[in-house]
């Protein structure tokens, strides 16, 4: 399987409605805080908007709504993994991605056999919180050693700047977050990171 190389996260429906006719192709919808029939909202909004323009639609965490809403991507913390069904997830045939911080959780991750994983942060995020150091290239590089040829998303403080250097330690695809949805002109930001990634597609 091959991702595309900048992978947006965005936490509504209406982000893809706004970034996905730009052009993206691979985009996670991570929604919090909502209830589940407003979820279900979101995720059928962003699945139409995906659909009518051939971008990999992803779905974080709901796992359950994914599969009623036949999508056909999901992506999990290890938190939500451990409670997941996997066998359900695979059964409706959906892709499956993981994050993960650290050894223990790549070994948790590779005996789940997903369809790629993600590694971060990379860099130092202001997204949320986080109990982990960032990870630095060289991670990346390691990662890519343990993973073989399963695809490789680099996840935390990426910009432009720092594209060629996950790329160049191994990543397949860079997630993006609050690069875009924070930058003064997400639009002209998102353009950005396509035209940036490009020859790799």
């Amino acid at each position: 399987m091959k991702l595309d190389p900048f992978y947006l996260i965005v936490n509504s429906a209406a982000w893809i409605e706004r970034l996905v006719p730009l052009g993206v192709k691979l985009v996670q919808l991570r929604v919090k805080d909502l209830g589940a029939d407003d979820i279900r909202s979101q995720i059928r909004l962003a699945k139409a908007v995906c659909s009518a323009h051939a971008c990999q639609l992803i779905v974080n965490d709901y796992w359950r709504l994914a599969i009623e809403e036949g999508c056909d991507f999901v992506h999990l913390g290890q938190e939500d993994l451990a409670d997941a069904d996997l066998g359900a997830i695979r059964a409706a045939g959906l892709k499956l991605g993981l994050s993960t911080h650290d050894e223990a959780e790549l070994e948790t991750a590779l005996a789940a056999g997903p369809d790629y994983i993600a590694l971060g942060p990379i860099y130092p995020t202001i997204l949320k919180k986080m109990k982990w150091a960032p990870q630095g290239l060289e991670r990346l590089s390691t990662w890519r050693d343990r993973m073989g040829r399963l695809p490789l998303v680099a996840i935390g403080g990426l910009n432009p700047e720092r594209i060629e250097g996950v790329f160049a330690h191994g990543a397949d695809s860079a997630a993006v977050v609050t690069d875009i949805t924070l930058n003064a002109d997400p639009e002209a930001r998102t353009r950005e990171w396509i035209q940036r990634t490009d020859r790799r597609r």
